[in-house]
This record gives structure tokens, C-alpha cells and sequence, in this order.
């Protein structure tokens, strides 16, 4: 990882948009900051799309979807994205709450199978591995479950690594962000809801210009997304994982979580002023 003090003029030319997690990234102990609010704010006015991929619930995600300038939230690690209606150039409706979509990447018959299984394997964890709980945001999860290692209560790493065990052994996908251990069916993930989202609001092929977009997190469930993207930035507090990484960002801010990513934003809204193909 390089800083990103270190950055080069016109390394980012011409880009399209940051993806970026949430918890710890843009959030700092547990909530948003002025100066990460305002940096979303000055991405937006720059012309670049902005979108949030995290692993929180979607039922957490819908006051965010709203109040924050984003294009989009795909929460749950891919399975499901949050859009105004007015992102897509429809009437918003009255009523707050409606004035989001909930996309889903699976029907409602195979989510329904999938929550039911998912709700047998949580309670195995809980009755297996000590101290193992799932997190307070459960109850706005639709497509997965979720295990608080560091949010409200601390889980050695043995335990972790347990959860994780558990969830594999069921056939589900598993992976460690900075607060949680996720785990769901399905072949979605960060990657695959970034794909999809791209496509399906904004009429993009990622893949084809990935060197237009830039990815932006804290933690190992991140890591996917470090290894796809040729643009990638961790904000200063993934150092508590750099052990457990095998892939990692190509640069690292100086200041951690949501001040580290407005120097960032800042960053980049200086490059697109001085790019003349924007």
C-alpha cells in the first residue's frame, strides 16, 4: 500500500464513480461524520457516481438511502440495493419510506427457503460457539445473518474463525467485516452487487471500465474488491487487518474512517478540477 499523499496528477483520469463500504469507512463509531457527509456531497457535485456496497442489513440501510447523496446502497453484501425513485426519473411518491426501491438479485420463493435455513444455522452458532450472538441489526435482515464480533460485544479470534466454520459447513458463503461475520446462500457478494448495480442503474458493463472506478473500505470482507480493482483505497484503520489480507489496496489514507475517506474525496475532486476529460 502506497499513501495516498504519494498520488500522482492524472493516475485517475476521466473516472465514472467510487463504490465504497460503509461501516468504519465512511461511518466512525457507528455514524456518519460531517466532514465523510460532506465529502459524499462534493463527489456528487463533481459528476461522479457515488455508490455504498455493505454487508449492514437493508432495513438499516433505508434511512441512509435516503438522507445521504448517493446513487444507490446494495446491502446484505450484494443480495439487495436501495434507489430513490428519483435516481431512475420517476414521480417520487409522498409517503418517505416509498420514495425508495428495494431491488432484490434473488425471487421472494428463494428467499423465503434461504431465510428459513439461514435462521437454523444462526441459531446453531448461538448454542455452539461461545459467546457468539447475533448482531442488534438482525431484525432488518432479510438475506442473511449476522454475527456481532466488535460492534457492541468483542469475539476472539477463535471464535470468529468458528462462525465462519459453521456457516461453510452449512454451503453458506461467509465473510469477516469490521464489526460483523456475514454469512448467506447465494453466488452474490460485494463484486457481484457491484456489477449488478452498475448494470441495472446505470446501463454499465463494470468490468469493461473498471479503471473508471474506484473502491474504497476498511476490512477483510473488502478484500474481493481490493483484488478486482485496479483503483483501490483503504481508509488508515485496515491496518487492524492487514495481517489477515491477502490482497490489499493499492494506497492507504493517513487519517482513519470517515476523515480518511474526505481526504480521499478531496483528493480526487482536486484531480477531476484539473482533468480536461470530464
Amino acid at each position: 500500500m502506497k499513501p495516498l499523499a504519494e498520488l500522482r496528477p492524472g493516475t485517475w483520469p476521466a473516472l465514472h464513480g467510487v463504490l465504497t463500504d460503509i461501516d468504519d469507512t465512511l461511518t466512525t463509531d457507528g455514524a456518519i461524520t460531517p466532514d465523510a457527509l460532506a465529502a459524499l456531497g462534493r463527489l456528487k457535485a463533481a459528476g461522479l457516481h457515488v455508490i455504498a456496497i455493505t454487508g449492514r442489513p437493508v432495513g438499516w440501510s433505508e434511512p441512509f438511502a435516503l438522507a445521504w447523496p448517493l446513487d444507490a446502497i446494495v446491502a446484505e453484501n450484494g443480495a439487495v440495493a436501495l434507489v430513490k425513485f428519483d435516481q431512475d426519473g420517476l414521480q417520487r411518491p409522498s409517503s418517505e419510506r416509498e420514495q425508495l426501491q428495494k431491488w432484490y438479485q434473488q425471487d421472494a420463493a428463494t428467499r423465503a427457503a434461504h431465510f428459513a435455513r439461514m435462521q437454523q444455522v444462526l441459531a446453531r452458532i448461538e448454542a455452539t460457539v461461545a459467546g457468539a450472538r447475533r448482531a442488534q441489526d438482525s431484525l432488518g435482515r432479510e438475506t442473511d445473518i449476522a454475527i456481532d464480533h466488535s460492534e457492541f460485544t468483542h469475539l476472539p479470534q477463535t471464535a470468529i474463525d468458528q462462525c465462519v466454520q459453521v456457516m461453510r459447513a452449512a454451503g453458506m458463503n461467509a465473510t469477516v467485516s469490521s464489526i460483523h461475520i456475514n454469512g448467506w446462500f447465494g453466488a452474490h457478494n460485494k463484486l457481484e452487487g457491484a456489477r449488478w448495480i452498475v448494470r441495472r442503474l446505470l446501463g454499465r458493463d463494470l468490468d469493461a471500465e473498471l479503471a473508471r472506478w474506484i473502491y474504497v473500505g476498511d476490512s477483510t470482507n473488502d478484500q474481493l474488491m481490493f483484488e478486482h480493482f485496479p483503483h483501490s483505497v483503504g481508509v488508515a484503520n485496515i491496518a487492524r487487518f492487514v495481517p489477515q489480507l491477502t490482497h490489499l489496496p493499492r494506497y492507504v489514507t493517513a487519517a482513519e474512517r470517515g476523515a480518511g475517506f474526505a481526504e480521499l474525496a478531496a483528493r480526487l475532486c482536486a484531480q477531476r478540477r484539473g482533468s480536461p476529460d470530464h
